[in-house]
């Protein structure tokens, strides 16, 4: 190599490495003293809940979050109103002691991102790829899972859901005659936008106003309904699908059903009004009783033998620790469809709710007292749905309901500063 080419080189490595130097001295100029005001004020407090502070990164995180969810409602809006009450849901689980392990903020992260057939990592990854960072999506899961923890150390124990309501959710008490006035969200859930749907459908869930319903109707709803705001006219219980039918009796006039699963959709219900007719006896697909005999008849004996038992026992279940050690045949239980139930019993199951007793029916020419009691009812309405299902259904609209009350209350006594 020449000297000429060599200093020709050296000269242009020179002059690489002044242009890489000058580019960044720029790039640190950038990212340190032109934007260090913008990054002041991004960081700096926006607004102010009791001693916790919310910065305009975090108002912009959010409302990007929700952007990407397409959530209803002004995306900036919503993320104030969102990030005020976590902070006072927050507060509130410290107070009480209250904080989830790692495990749990991972398994709601998890659960979360499976809504969209997606692991956390994945959806972290997509949010990511859109400006989101890991963190905000993170305290956006923390928040709901303390406060779900928060709400049922505080009111589960209030929260009781008789057999009676129920029976009434089932359709067991003349569902039939029960009709409902009530309005409709389709949400469309194309594949990959299933998240995005279902951040939407919980959106909705929280409305309380049939107005704001009928709005989120218009905009977001897929169905033929949308033009008239989701409402639909009158129509009896019976006649909605067994899925829908035990969300729908639970509910009061304004409130919303949990997002429902639909295939290629979340559907979402209002309650707008209900009325009941004169009660019409149902369809019963099933009649589970219990037939425990007695020796006696009628006797003092077997009537005070009766007695007891009844005093004793709650449930059908309890009847095998009455009947244990005696001979199979003095304990009858059996789910029948009511064509097959013996006439006598089933004229006496029709007087009877479910654990009720009757002594009134007696076996082998009166020598033998029957001790019936209901089980339970299945009406043909109702046969895909189980109590179990129907109960944690109302259970869950009560404890809502307490939480609701309990975030309006921490609201109205905190201190909310708006820089």
């Amino acid at each position: 190599m020449s000297r000429l080419t060599h200093i020709m080189h050296s000269l242009t490595r020179a002059a690489l490495a002044l242009s890489l130097a000058l580019i960044l001295a720029t790039l640190a100029w950038i990212a340190t003293d032109a934007p260090r005001a913008s990054a002041q004020t991004l960081f700096e407090p926006a607004i102010k809940v009791n001693d916790n502070v919310i910065t305009r990164y975090e108002l912009e995180q959010r409302a990007r979050m929700l952007q990407l969810f397409r959530s209803p409602g002004d995306p900036q809006s919503t993320a104030r109103d969102q990030l005020i009450e976590d902070r006072l849901k927050l507060d509130a689980a410290s107070a009480a002691g209250l904080r989830p392990s790692r495990d749990e903020i991972e398994a709601g992260m998890e659960e979360f991102a499976s809504r969209a057939d997606m692991s956390a990592e994945q959806l972290i990854n997509a949010l990511s790829g859109a400006g989101v960072a890991e963190q905000t999506f993170r305290d956006f899961i923390i928040v709901g899972v303390t406060w779900r923890q928060l709400v049922r150390a505080r009111f589960a124990p209030r929260v009781e859901v008789s057999e009676r309501e129920i029976d009434r959710a089932l359709g067991q008490t003349g569902a039939g005659s029960v009709r409902v006035l009530l309005a409709e969200i389709i949400i469309a859930a194309e594949p990959g936008q299933e998240a995005a749907a279902e951040a939407r459908a919980r959106e909705i869930a929280q409305i309380t106003s049939t107005g704001a319903f009928s709005a989120a109707a218009r905009r977001h709803s897929a169905s033929q309904s949308r033009g008239r705001g989701g409402r639909l006219g009158w129509q009896a219980v019976s006649d909605l699908p067994p899925a829908i039918q035990s969300r729908v009796l639970g509910l009061a006039p304004g409130q919303v059903t949990e997002p429902i699963p639909i295939p290629g959709g979340i559907a979402l219900f209002q309650m707008r009004a209900i009325e009941e007719g004169e009660v019409v006896q149902p369809e019963y697909a099933a009649i589970e009783y219990a037939a425990y005999y007695i020796d006696g008849g009628r006797s003092d004996a077997a009537l005070a033998r009766a007695q007891k038992v009844r005093e004793s026992i709650d449930t059908c279940d309890d009847l095998y620790g009455i009947a244990k050690g005696q001979p199979e045949s003095v304990l009858d239980r059996g789910s029948k469809k009511p064509g097959e139930i013996p006439a006598d019993i089933a004229a006496e199951l029709t007087r009877l709710d479910r654990h009720e007793v009757s002594t009134a029916l007696t076996r082998a020419n009166g020598q033998t007292l029957v001790f019936l009691m209901l089980c339970g009812r299945t009406p043909v309405i109702a046969e895909d749905v189980s109590r179990e299902d129907v109960m944690l259904s109302l259970q869950n609209r009560r404890l809502e309901s307490f939480a609701n009350g309990y975030l309006e209350q921490l609201r109205a006594e905190a201190r909310i500063i708006e820089k």
